[in-house]
């Protein structure tokens, strides 16, 4: 499986962006996730779409400003991002799970494919 990212970029606290991942195929029982990483800290859990039973999770940090969905004809999974803030900063990572996650979405190690990073910066 391969992973396209695009999206991200600079934006003032309290704009918007929007990231997008797309696969190269689907698989049963398929997750698409985002995680990201701040200079100097660990890589944490963002959000995460289950394919097979179209639910969303978010990380506490993200929930009512963060908004994942799919486009299932492309593979593709998006995420709105609104209300940035600087804390928001880092590389975003988009992530895949080739079969039924049965421990937690929120685990780095629930996944076994990775798509490049891209930056984004809340700033002013």
């Amino acid at each position: 499986v391969q992973l396209q990212a695009s999206g991200g970029g600079s934006v003032q606290p309290g704009g918007s962006l929007r990231l997008s991942c797309a696969a190269s195929r689907r698989t049963s029982g398929m997750s698409m996730a985002y995680f990201r990483q701040a200079p100097g800290k660990e890589r944490e859990f963002v959000a995460a779409f289950r394919w097979s039973s179209g639910s969303t999770h978010y990380a506490d940090s993200v929930k009512g400003r963060f908004t994942i969905s799919r486009d299932s004809a492309m593979n593709t999974v998006h995420v709105q991002m609104n209300s940035l803030k600087p804390e928001d900063t880092g590389v975003y990572y988009c992530a895949y799970a080739t079969s039924a996650i049965l421990s937690s979405v929120r685990q780095v190690e629930a996944y076994n494919y990775w798509g490049q990073g891209t930056q984004v910066t809340v700033s002013s």
